[in-house]
């Protein structure tokens, strides 16, 4: 039986990026014979977080239509004119068996060129409200995997398969790190740990929520692991400068999302789809704040999911400034209350997700006809 091959395009954010990883690994584990390429956007997270997983990738000069008038958008016929002609060189070298898409710029030239190769291709969908590229895609891929219930609304429901959104395993597998995370992040074993996840870029309003609430929390006396993202580490070094609030732990980025899940007795996050995902699958009680610079508040749906079952807190972004301490107070306060959001968040998670999307791109790559 052929090696099956199987090419993955997608990217820009980490919202796209670890999905894409997760269900290359899945794959993986089911054919370990299977051979694999990333194509992604140049200058993009995911020219080095692919690497750095230990897949090949190759980039593509293409970025997004800007919704506000820009020169940028000048330029944009012909970065996806190229973009289309080097898409069908990497098919025509690589000869896949399946092109698999999880939305992001570099998604649309890739599927949109397999599919006119009668390559059989697959898309994921992470969240309620699908992304512009997959939405233009979806009438034309060969399945549809998506994570949430209604889609049909924007795909063929023949083609849709209700699967979830992969995560990476190891992000999710806590089990005895306790010890190794403390050690990791700096931090003491008798006062409870708090996770700000302010995003790969920086979440702007939970970055300036917590800044502000620095005395509060140095009053408080729990620990805080904050991840501020690239875009907000220079405010936050500065906040934290000559060591006045040393429980504070602060990092533009950390690659190790299995430890920080591991220290931490409760979460502040964005309601994205994958963070959503493999906070459902950490068990860890969450204080959500929802983006509100997202398709049709997509990020606010994810998070009411969860709060209409008892399976965490919602702050609204507007309210953050005034509210969000508040609330972080009184579930750090409250191990009770910890507790009942943990045992509710774990009935939402759906932990072979990676597994079913990778049966789906195995089966799609053995039909394919040569």
């Amino acid at each position: 039986m052929r090696s099956p091959k199987v090419i993955i395009s997608g990217g820009g954010t980490g919202g796209h990026v670890f999905p894409a990883i997760a269900i290359a690994d899945a794959v993986r584990k089911a054919r370990p014979d299977a051979e694999f390429l990333f194509v992604g956007a140049l200058g993009k997270m995911e020219m080095e977080r692919v690497p750095a997983a230990g897949y090949e990738i190759e980039g593509l000069n293409i970025s997004g239509f800007q919704r506000s008038l820009s020169a940028k958008n000048l330029l944009f016929p012909f970065k996806l004119f190229g973009s289309l002609l080097r898409a069908a060189a990497i098919l025509r070298r690589f000869d896949a068996d399946v092109a698999v898409g999880v939305g992001g710029y570099a998604s649309g030239p890739l599927l949109r060129v397999a599919v006119t190769r009668n390559i059989p291709t697959l898309i994921q969908e992470q969240n309620s409200f699908p992304g512009v590229t997959n939405r233009l895609l979806g009438g034309k891929v060969s399945k549809v995997c998506v994570a949430y219930s209604g889609m049909e609304r924007w795909f063929p429901e023949q083609k849709i398969v209700f699967t979830g959104n992969p995560v990476r395993k190891a992000v999710t597998e806590l089990e005895g790190k306790r010890a190794e995370a403390l050690k990791h992040f700096d931090l003491v074993d008798d006062k409870p740990v708090l996770l700000v996840i302010g995003g790969s870029l920086g979440a702007r309003t939970i970055n300036q929520s917590i800044e502000a609430a620095l005395p509060q929390i140095a009053e408080a006396g729990f620990q805080v692991i904050w991840q501020t993202g690239k875009n907000y580490a220079e405010a936050a070094e500065a906040a934290l400068s000559g060591n006045q609030f040393p429980a504070v732990k602060q990092r533009a980025f950390i690659d190790r999302m299995d430890l920080a899940y591991a220290a931490a007795d409760a979460v502040v996050s964005r309601a994205g789809a994958i963070s959503v995902s493999e906070l459902c699958l950490a068990g860890k009680p969450c204080i959500f704040v929802p983006s509100p610079n997202v398709a049709e508040d997509h990020q606010t749906k994810n998070a009411r999911a969860l709060t209409e079952r008892g399976a965490a807190l919602l702050v609204k972004d507007a309210e953050a400034h005034e509210k969000l301490f508040g609330e972080i107070d009184r579930l750090m306060g409250d191990p009770a209350l910890r507790a009942e959001l943990s045992a509710n968040i774990l009935k939402m998670g759906k932990a072979r997700a990676a597994e079913d999307i990778a049966a789906e791109v195995l089966k799609l790559a053995q039909e394919r006809k040569r």
